[in-house]
């Protein structure tokens, strides 16, 4: 899954969040989408998959801003290097998590991905100085226990030589990686979103990744069949799509409330890969996954909840008339 600047909910009434969570499982779900195209497309090398997930991405979001008539100023910026910079981290993760998802069942490599935002609390630590109490840091830590439930069976093959040919051991590894290296590009996200609209990021960032994966032409790019590019096309559409019905979302309600539905993919990738893939998901999974989205559901209330002592120190600091 791919998360992007956040804007502030635009209604606040019962009608609104209902709306706001209805599209964010509808972007979940078409995100899920997006990962069994790409895994049922096969071996194809990850640079290729992400020019596929990129590039046509842009034509849906493209699109939908004509429609709402915001494409003139869309790829207006001051910031040309940042976007940049954002998106060649982006590219890195996105990178390794195809090449996990091509080498991992469906259901496993979803949920390693949920890493990503218990990371986020970590580096925002370490990068950023930003003051984490002991309830986050033990939610971090009971989630990262969670993500070693999941990929020890794979990772234990390490200890003979005949695992270092493994690929499910590359995919978990490539996979903790990605969620990694993508909690570095959601600071960087974060930064931007101080002064970019979301349409901006989401644009920059496409087409920067579009053209960082045609350097990885000369690295082996194959031959597609007509089903697996029909496959990876409808991968980037369902890409782009997905970053609208997500945008839509969180335009709607608060981010405390939309975000936790973002664990109905693992629903939804177990259902998928069993159905598609025949992939049946281990107990080791299934625990972990529920460590790991425990975790990460707390640490959203938590935030929620120092947002809203924030809020009321606020007001009670303001003179009263």
């Amino acid at each position: 899954m791919t998360s992007e600047a956040r804007p502030q909910p635009e209604t606040t009434g019962g009608h609104g969040t209902l709306r706001g969570i209805v599209l964010k499982i509808v972007s979940v779900t078409v995100f899920v989408g997006m990962q069994t195209c790409i895994k049922a497309a096969g071996d194809v090398p990850a640079g290729q998959i992400v020019f596929f997930r990129s590039f046509f991405a842009i034509f849906p979001i493209i699109a939908f801003l004509a429609l709402k008539g915001h494409l003139a100023t869309a790829f207006a910026t001051k910031r040309p290097f940042n976007h940049i910079t954002r998106g060649v981290v982006g590219v890195g993760a996105m990178g390794l998590g195809f090449f996990a998802l091509t080498r991992l069942p469906l259901p496993e490599a979803i949920t390693l991905n949920y890493a990503q935002p218990l990371l986020v609390v970590v580096f925002s630590s370490v990068f950023l100085g930003e003051t984490i109490r002991v309830y986050r840091w033990s939610a971090v830590a009971i989630g990262l226990i969670g993500v070693l439930i999941i990929s020890w069976p794979e990772l234990t093959l390490l200890n003979s030589d005949e695992g270092l040919d493994d690929q499910e051991v590359l995919g978990v590894m490539a996979a903790l990686m990605a969620a990694a290296i993508s909690a570095v590009a959601m600071l960087l996200v974060r930064n931007l979103v101080q002064t970019e609209k979301t349409a901006t990021i989401v644009l920059w960032f496409s087409s920067t990744a579009s053209v960082l994966s045609l350097l990885t032409l000369p690295f082996g790019w194959q031959s597609l069949t007509s089903t697996q590019a029909a496959l990876l096309i409808m991968a980037g559409c369902c890409g782009g799509l997905g970053q609208i019905l997500m945008t839509a979302a969180y335009r709607h309600a608060e981010a405390s409330v939309v975000a936790p539905f973002e664990y109905t993919s693992m629903i939804l990738g177990i259902v998928v890969g069993y159905l598609v893939f025949g992939d049946v998901t281990s107990s080791g999974t299934l625990v972990g996954g529920a460590i790991v989205v425990a975790a990460g559901i707390f640490i959203i209330w938590r935030e929620r909840q120092l947002g809203l002592e924030r809020t009321r120190t606020r007001k009670a600091a303001l003179p009263q008339g």
